[in-house]
């Protein structure tokens, strides 16, 4: 244990009354604010004001985006945030004190490069944490040492590393990666791309119908882009990703750490069809122009939401925290006209946006008579099942795998900047996990992904400690037998995944200092997250594109005139990506220069 991390931790342990660090937080407790967290209260705006020309209900990243871009076109905006700390999902927050945690999101790679370059957020703040290696698995296996298998951008090094599994693996890695990579560039445009209306192909005015056909050509463009590889990239995008990568590998290892970025986040097997496509959307980003790469936030998450605030206040945006939205504003016409906050303020505006997912824009926020029956069917039935749980831990030393021990001097390693997969050996692995969810019961040998940021950014912790996260699945969101989560059964679970954990470096439950358990109910209660799914819903075949939210509302606009979402729950879903938020804003801005 490094002195001073000592010192302190046993300090903290005393303070806590932490007898056992399972007794600190379980997904519950309150957070330390962090400098410059409210926004709103350090110059933004000093007052509320009652009528603005748009007022964005939420500011996760999306709503902070939209807000930059409707600002920047002179839109008089406000921004109207419930939590006491901006960024909605991308935050970072003091759980344990002196330990600053990215609490939900946890990794960069999918926003936007439009949004860096024009919102110009370096210059408002944004330091990004480039990751290479980026990968490491760590093997159980009886053998001393054990096998690790370790992923970076030097493509011979990489290939190495395969190597040790299986020849003809490494020599057909850059093939894949080639082939997806091309998958990806065709794509790619469609993330910046209002969805056809679908609707208005078929009926409308003749303006309305050109304006549909229009917006076909990038979805043209990208059949045209896929040319003749086109029906193997079908393949991908509705198999099994476990069918896919059995086409390109043999080594269980690699076929599992790739196929964990099919399956993170969603209520899925890698033998469950379509789950090829989440894993293409989460190596479609790229940092610093280096495609498929995630990196860390300097300053953990909030650091980037914080950065957008700021573009958007310097525009001269209004971001408040602490004001919760109670319902949307209608006027006799059926228009959105502003909203009222739960303390019964009302603030008039032509335009509302909604960084909230559908669930709480449709179901709670606006009128249900103003909406379609069927459209609030659709709405109740998107499939918003989440396998998350995510616990943040601090620790007084670097974890030291039995595959990779740590350093004399206990200094970070090449590894520990990486995303760990643990309990990867095999897909059988993966998919036990989820056969075992499917039951009603956290899984008893979870899919853990382990990161920890302060390897590249020591000032998220003082001097020797650590931040942990675990991301971690599968788990339901009600027990089996109808069962909710407690205490009692956020310890259980955690203290298997940390028991997990500690087969692979001994000694991790022994440096836990604190930690803080977020199941699917608490992701739902603290961040609006439906269901707990961090996408705002399923990324499933049949919840993107045309259908996302639901068919014929893909393209931003709502039933009710003046009411758009922009948030993941709209084209294209999920992530810290921002185009939601960037597209709807111009979506919005095109309507109101109608007005």
């Amino acid at each position: 244990m490094a002195g001073h991390c000592g010192v302190l931790a046993a300090g903290l342990r005393a303070r806590l009354g932490m007898g056992s660090p399972s007794r600190w937080l379980r997904g519950q407790g309150p957070s330390l604010g962090l400098p410059g967290a409210r926004l709103a209260h350090a110059g933004a705006a000093d007052r509320l004001q009652r009528e603005y020309d748009a007022v964005v209900i939420g500011a996760g990243h999306n709503g902070l985006v939209a807000a930059a871009y409707l600002q920047r076109a002179g839109v008089r905006t406000a921004v109207l945030e419930k939590r006491h700390v901006l960024g909605g999902a991308a935050v970072t927050e003091e759980i344990v004190p002196g330990f600053k945690f990215s609490r939900a999101s946890y990794l960069l790679s999918l926003l936007r490069p439009q949004i860096y370059a024009e919102l110009e957020l370096q210059r408002h703040g944004l330091r990004v944490l480039p990751r290479d290696p980026y990968s490491f698995t760590p093997l159980l296996e009886d053998r001393s040492p054990p096998r690790s298998l370790l992923l970076g951008h030097d493509t011979a090094q990489t290939q190495r590393q395969i190597a040790q599994f299986s020849r003809k693996d490494a020599e057909a890695y850059p093939k894949y990666e080639a082939f997806m990579g091309g998958l990806v560039s065709a794509l790619d445009p469609l993330l910046d791309a209002v969805p056809v209306d679908t609707a208005a192909l078929g009926r409308g005015s003749l303006l309305q119908r050109l304006r549909a056909l229009q917006a076909l050509q990038p979805l043209l463009q990208a059949g045209l882009a896929l040319g003749r590889q086109l029906p193997r990239y079908y393949e991908v995008l509705t198999a099994p990703i476990s069918k896919i990568l059995d086409q390109w590998f043999e080594s269980e290892p690699l076929k599992a750490t790739l196929a964990t970025d099919a399956v993170i986040g969603a209520m899925a097997s890698p033998h469950t069809p379509g789950s090829g496509y989440v894993l293409l959307h989460h190596v479609m980003g790229e940092l610093q122009g280096r495609r498929g790469a995630w990196g860390y936030v300097a300053g953990g998450m909030g650091a980037l939401s914080q950065a957008i605030a700021r573009a958007a206040a310097a525009q001269g945006a209004h971001i408040f925290a602490e004001k919760a939205v109670c319902h949307v504003l209608l006027g006799r016409d059926g228009r959105a006209q502003g909203i009222a906050l739960q303390d019964g303020t009302e603030v008039r505006s032509k335009l509302v946006l909604s960084n909230a997912s559908p669930q709480i824009t449709f179901l709670e926020l606006t009128p249900q008579e103003q909406l379609p029956k069927d459209f609030v069917q659709r709405i109740r039935q998107v499939d918003t099942c989440s396998p998350v749980t995510k616990i943040n831990v601090a620790v007084d030393r670097l974890p030291s795998f039995l595959a990779a021990p740590n350093a004399h001097d206990g200094q970070p390693l090449p590894h520990h900047q990486c995303s760990i997969h643990l309990n990867c050996e095999g897909t059988h692995l993966l998919h036990q996990a989820f056969t075992e969810v499917t039951h009603g019961h956290p899984s008893s040998r979870p899919m853990i992904e382990l990161c920890i940021p302060s390897a590249l950014d020591p000032g998220l912790a003082p001097r020797g400690c650590h931040v942990v996260s675990l991301f971690t699945q599968y788990t339901p969101s009600v027990l089996a037998g109808g069962r909710h989560w407690d205490e009692q059964a956020r310890n259980a679970y955690a203290d298997t995944v940390f028991d997990c954990i500690e087969a692979y470096a001994p000694g991790f439950k022994a440096s836990v200092i604190g930690r803080d358990i977020l199941t699917p109910p608490d992701l739902e209660r603290i961040f609006g997250l439906p269901g707990g799914n961090i996408f705002h819903g399923a990324m499933s075949l049949d919840q993107l594109y045309f259908a996302r939210p639901v068919p014929s509302y893909s393209g931003y606009r709502s039933p009710v005139p003046g009411l758009y979402l922009c948030g993941s729950g709209a084209h294209p879903g999920g992530g810290v990506m921002g185009a939601a938020g960037r597209n709807a804003a111009r979506v919005a801005l095109e309507d109101f220069r109608r007005l």
